[in-house]
């Protein structure tokens, strides 16, 4: 696109579009494995670099460059590096920013997996990590070591929301000359931008509302090219790689992510202030209500609250079961960011794999249900979840 400063829905539409010879109006879909030089010379300058060009597409594609340039354009990123998936992207991350040695700070309110990755095959390398809350900025100075590289956190959390002060952790992980890591799942480009915030690597799990419609798996990582470099080759070599045919769907996807993030942030507003209403409920985390701990922060930072409503039950494991398997319209499953409304039990999903002493830090209780809000009437989810809770 030209030098204009457009908005991220225009971006969202247009950015990144490369038309072939034929001239397409929608993006085209480059689905093959390698490309064609013109003679021996012009191979061989694309494999050393001296001349841009796609070689082959575990680490060059049409389509998924034009993914990569569409989302770097709404992040305010100089590059981005698609993968294959969310926990590819995290992979990537770490893989080019850590060697032996190194110091991780993060915090302890990370999706599951997330801490397996970093406990149990990041750690194999030789790389610690410390955790710390989400929300004391004074734990993430006091665990800072003389080998710390990498700062490394959510916000808002999965499951509970918890909103974690970028800017000011920001100005810490430089203080000490480390790099600080934004997941921006819940959020997206549309609702926050961590990069301008002082963050300098975004990522993504485009698996969620990237898609928007459960279809397809894939992952990001974004930030200066210098702090891609690395990223990059590592993709290149190890290969956990964005397929076209996904980057193409992921195009498709950006286009509506505005509508779908408006909608979906007011539906789950309006869910999460009738649940405060519930007797048999405990606790609602939602960072759009005035309730929530870090209600203020989550205002400056996001445009809205998300689409992600955690709730507490009263009757610990038996009463959150109850509410999820005497659902009809819900979806039980542990994927968020559809049309379609999602619910699980984290503490038997999501983040079952962990420890109970982890997950109790985390503050992930046996009756906690998370909800990912889609694009019904809310009454409808109302009604659904109303069987349940009041049974």
């Amino acid at each position: 696109m030209s030098d204009i400063s457009y908005q991220p829905e225009t971006l969202a539409v247009h950015a990144g579009t490369v038309r072939s010879q034929f001239g397409e109006h929608s993006e085209a879909l480059f689905l093959t494995s390698s490309f064609v030089f013109e003679n021996a010379a012009q191979a061989a300058a694309r494999f050393i670099g001296e001349q841009p060009g796609n070689i082959y597409s575990r680490f060059t594609n049409p389509t998924v460059t034009m993914f990569e340039e569409r989302l770097a354009a709404m992040e305010g990123a100089e590059q981005c590096v698609a993968t294959a998936s969310g926990m590819s992207a995290i992979l990537a991350c770490v893989m080019g920013a850590l060697k032996a040695g190194d110091h991780v700070v993060a915090s302890r309110s990370l999706f599951g997996a997330t801490v397996n990755l970093f406990n149990n095959i990041i750690k194999k390398f030789g790389v610690e990590t410390t955790y710390v809350s989400a929300t004391d900025v004074a734990e993430w100075q006091a665990a800072v070591r003389p080998n710390t590289k990498l700062f490394f956190l959510e916000t808002p959390s999965n499951p509970l929301t918890e909103i974690s002060d970028i800017a000011a952790i920001a100005a810490i992980a430089k203080s000490c000359g480390a790099l600080l890591a934004v997941d921006n799942c819940f959020c997206t480009p549309i609702l926050q931008r961590p990069l301008a915030m002082g963050a300098d690597i975004v990522i993504h799990s485009a698996t969620k509302y990237i898609d928007g419609q459960g279809r397809v798996l894939g992952g990001a990582v974004l930030g200066s090219k210098k702090n891609m470099e690395s990223v990059y080759g590592f993709l290149r070599t190890a290969g956990p790689t964005m397929s076209p045919f996904n980057a193409w769907v992921f195009l498709k996807g950006l286009e509506t992510l505005k509508i779908r993030m408006d909608a979906h942030s007011a539906n789950a507003l309006e869910l999460a202030r009738w649940l405060e209403k519930q007797p048999n409920v405990a606790r609602v985390f939602y960072p759009g209500l005035p309730s929530h701990p870090q209600h203020k922060l989550a205002m400056k930072q996001q445009k809205t609250g998300g689409g992600i409503v955690s709730f507490e039950v009263k009757g610990g494991k038996a009463a959150a079961w109850r509410v999820i398997d005497n659902t009809r319209l819900l979806s039980i499953t542990a994927n968020l960011g559809d049309t379609k409304t999602t619910i699980t039990h984290p503490a038997s999903t999501t983040h079952a794999r962990i420890t109970p002493e982890a997950r109790a830090a985390a503050g992930i209780t046996d009756g906690l249900i998370r909800i990912a809000v889609g694009l019904e009437a809310v009454v409808d989810i109302q009604n659904d979840l109303a069987r349940g809770l009041n049974g």
